[in-house]
C-alpha cells in the first residue's frame, strides 16, 4: 500500500459514505449501503477479526444498544473482518441481534480510509509499554498483551488458522464507528485511539455519546 493511501484523511462528517457490498453473516446477502439509503439512518461499526478480544467484547456492547438505536430510527450493522463461515460458527454459539457483514480483506476499512498505523520499532515499543482499561472494569489498567490474553481465557476463545491468517493480514488496523443518514451522508465518526492515543485501544465511546449522535441525525441539517 502506498504511503499516500496511508496518509489519506479518513472519511469525515459531511462526506458521502463510500459504497460497499459485503457477504452477510447472519442471513442471505450481500449487504450493501443501498439497503439503507433512502430508508433509514445507519450506525456502522467497522471491527477487525474475531482474533481481537476487544472486538468480541465491543460486539456484545453494541448489541446491547441495538434496540435503543432502533427506537431512534437507526439500524445497526457491524462488519466483522473474518470469513463468513468462521463468523457464522462463532455467532451460532454467541448470538447477537446485530446485523453482521464479513470483510476479511478490510475492503470497507480501506474505502472509509480508516487508519492502519505503520508498525515501526517506536510504535511496537509503545504498544509493549501502554496500559489500557477499555471497558472500565479493571482495578487498574493492564499491559495490552496481558489483558488480551486474560480476555481470551475468560471468553473461552480458541484461535484458529483462520484467525492467524486474519491477524497477519489485518494487524494493526484501527476500528471505527459511523453514523450515516438516510441520504448516505456521514454525520458522525469515531476512530479508535483518536482521542487518547494508544491508551484508547479497544475502547468504545459511551452509550450516551453514541445515542446522542443518533439523535442528532433526526435534527434538520
Amino acid at each position: 500500500m502506498s504511503s499516500a493511501t496511508m496518509m489519506a484523511m479518513p472519511v469525515s462528517p459531511g462526506e458521502p459514505a463510500p459504497e460497499f457490498e459485503l457477504p452477510a453473516v447472519d442471513g442471505p446477502g450481500p449487504v450493501t449501503l443501498g439497503d439503507y439509503r433512502g430508508k433509514t439512518n445507519l450506525f456502522l461499526a467497522l471491527m477487525v477479526g474475531l482474533w481481537c478480544p476487544f472486538c468480541r467484547r465491543q460486539l456484545v456492547q453494541l448489541g446491547a444498544m441495538e434496540d435503543k438505536l432502533k427506537a431512534l430510527g437507526v439500524q445497526s450493522l457491524a462488519v466483522v473482518a473474518t470469513d463468513p463461515v468462521h463468523a457464522r460458527v462463532y455467532f451460532k454459539f454467541r448470538p447477537t441481534r446485530l446485523r453482521l457483514a464479513s470483510d476479511p480483506a478490510l475492503s470497507i476499512h480501506r474505502a472509509f480510509r480508516v487508519p492502519k498505523p505503520e508498525p515501526t520499532p517506536e510504535m511496537l515499543q509503545a504498544l509493549g509499554e501502554v496500559r489500557v482499561n477499555p471497558f472500565g472494569d479493571l482495578p487498574e489498567p493492564m499491559h495490552l498483551q496481558e489483558l488480551s490474553a486474560k480476555l481470551t481465557v475468560e471468553d473461552g476463545y480458541t484461535g484458529t488458522p483462520n484467525d492467524q491468517a486474519d491477524i497477519e493480514r489485518q494487524w494493526p488496523q484501527l476500528k471505527a464507528l459511523y453514523m450515516i443518514d438516510r441520504d448516505g451522508i456521514v454525520r458522525w465518526v469515531d476512530i479508535e485511539c483518536q482521542e487518547e492515543g494508544l491508551a484508547g485501544i479497544g475502547k468504545l465511546p459511551s452509550e450516551e455519546v453514541i445515542l446522542q449522535a443518533a439523535r442528532a441525525m433526526a435534527m434538520p441539517h
